[in-house]
């Protein structure tokens, strides 16, 4: 298959959403499970770090280029937690990420929150010049989850502007606001930038 692109993640959900929105753009990937790859550490400091750690990873393994993104809840009131460190920050799944978020936030009035994600894109894993894109989704944190759609702290999550938490819009919705839909909308219209250029 020609114009074959890597997605660094094993992550059942992630992949679908990524691929539906940038199916949208024309851009068709691949999960690293195709080829074998299995996870690689995330040793970085920062969603850049961690992005470029995962698709070079996979790009290394099956000669091919890749795209990974990281992504992650930040809440200012705690300092930028869970940040880098949300899919692991209570070691126990989603429901006890959650968890340890509401208790977290327990004494604050400040319930501020955003959702980030960077992406990058290597033409092949030495590549000198990645191509980088970033989404930030503001909103704010609730008391109790709602809702049974999305992942990670979609239950929580209340984006600027709308009353309901990201686990209550629609697939369509949060494919159109999201973070992630941001940061790959931005990804898109690069990458046929740079595809042309070829």
């Amino acid at each position: 298959m020609k114009n074959r692109i890597v997605l660094a993640s094993n992550n059942g959900k992630k992949i679908r959403e990524l691929g539906a929105i940038l199916a949208a753009s024309g851009i068709h990937i691949q999960p690293q499970s195709d080829f074998g790859i299995g996870e690689v550490a995330e040793t970085g400091t920062t969603f850049i770090e961690n992005a470029l750690i995962k698709a070079r990873h996979a790009a290394a393994i099956s000669g091919l280029p890749a795209i990974a993104d990281d992504s992650g809840l930040c809440v200012p009131a705690l300092g930028g937690a869970p940040g880098i460190y949300s899919a692991r920050y209570s070691g126990e799944g989603d429901a006890g990420n959650n968890r340890k978020l509401l208790a977290a936030l327990a004494d604050y009035g400040d319930r501020r929150a955003y959702y980030a994600c960077l992406i990058v894109y290597l033409r092949h894993a030495d590549d000198p010049l990645p191509l980088i894109a970033e989404g930030l989704w503001h909103g704010h944190i609730t008391d109790t989850p709602r809702g049974d759609g999305g992942f990670g702290y979609d239950p929580l999550f209340i984006p600027d502007g709308y009353t309901q938490t990201a686990a209550e819009l629609t697939t369509d919705e949060k494919n159109r606001l999201s973070h992630r839909a941001q940061a790959l909308t931005a990804f898109a219209a690069a990458y046929r930038r740079i595809a042309k250029e070829k």
